[in-house]
């Protein structure tokens, strides 16, 4: 359901590769799933079959707000999280660990950021096994217009309230944190 504040503010549309259906697939999958005798999974079927659906469509329109800059999110967020960084500096091992994505993939962010010019590599002195990555100006200036792009087309015109994203925020953190994203995975936050 769309929060009524919400139905007011700007938005850009959703980039999608199908065009709107009239009927929700997942509420019908939802049903199926009833009829079938699966009620105890029903409802676990619906949550994650949604949240898989919402991640491809926020990825799509985070996508089409960086393509004009000539960013994937990937690299955005390489970006981002070097200009968060004190000194605009971490190394790759950590970008990955603080992602939470393989060094390769932090690797190949790191490879066309670099090409791009908005980012630079060099060995770490302090540990020849490692390689340290620091934003360069022109990567400040790209992270700058980007971030506030998302927060104006993405981030800020979330169809829900910004309570309703707050207990979705929270919701989801149960689940993260009970599957080992975090922190001790047998500590639940009351998720059984």
């Amino acid at each position: 359901m769309i929060d009524s504040a919400a139905r007011t503010r700007p938005t850009t549309p959703t980039p999608t590769s199908t065009p709107a259906l009239q009927t929700d697939p997942i509420g019908l999958a939802f049903d199926h799933w009833v009829s079938h005798g699966w009620v105890d999974a029903a409802d676990g079927m619906a949550l994650v079959t949604s949240v898989m659906r919402v991640q491809q469509v926020f990825l799509a329109r985070v996508e089409a707000v960086l393509k004009p800059h000539g960013l994937t999110f990937a690299r955005f967020e390489v970006l981002r999280l070097l200009g968060f960084s004190r000194t605009g500096t971490l190394p790759i091992g950590k970008i990955g660990e603080r992602l939470q994505v393989h060094a390769a993939s932090v690797t190949n962010a790191v490879q066309r950021l670099e090409a791009g010019g908005l980012v630079e590599r060099r060995p770490n002195p302090e540990d020849g096994r490692s390689v340290l990555v620091s934003i360069t100006a022109a990567g400040e200036v790209v992270v700058g217009h980007c971030t506030l792009a998302l927060n104006q087309d993405v981030f800020s015109v979330m169809p829900l309230l910004p309570e309703r994203q707050r207990e979705v925020f929270d919701a989801l953190r149960v689940v993260r944190r009970a599957y080992g994203d975090w922190g001790d995975a047998d500590a639940s936050d009351g998720f059984r």
